[in-house]
């Protein structure tokens, strides 16, 4: 499960934040494409168990999940896909490998404990 490996980094990463800012979290925002091999609830799971014993024991990992939108080249215009499997325009179903958003993992932001 490389999900635990991820959220342990995360862990690591909110941690030096916190240790420069002087700031408790309440919890971690992130984004995660579908593309990005990251199964959700694994990851929130992992989350819970690399807090344990840390200063973010008891803090919410929040995930937004990003679809995965292409590039059309004869629309000209980014669109969603209609299956993992099939990368085609959802509207013209010309097909595509040109991926522009769906593979993300990334921290966006921070709650911070008042």
């Amino acid at each position: 499960m490389h999900e635990l490996s991820i959220a342990m980094s995360i862990v690591d990463l909110v941690e030096e934040e916190m240790a420069v800012r002087g700031v408790e979290v309440e919890a971690v925002h992130v984004k995660v494409g579908l593309l990005s091999g990251v199964v959700k609830d694994a990851l929130l799971t992992s989350y819970e168990m690399a807090c344990m014993q840390t200063p973010l024991e008891g803090s919410r990992l929040v995930i937004e999940e990003v679809p995965i939108l292409v590039d059309c080249p004869n629309c000209k215009v980014r669109r969603p896909v209609l299956s993992m499997q099939w990368f085609c325009c959802s509207e013209c179903g010309t097909p595509t490998a040109e991926v522009v958003e769906g593979k993300e993992l990334i921290v966006t932001a921070l709650e911070l404990r008042q």
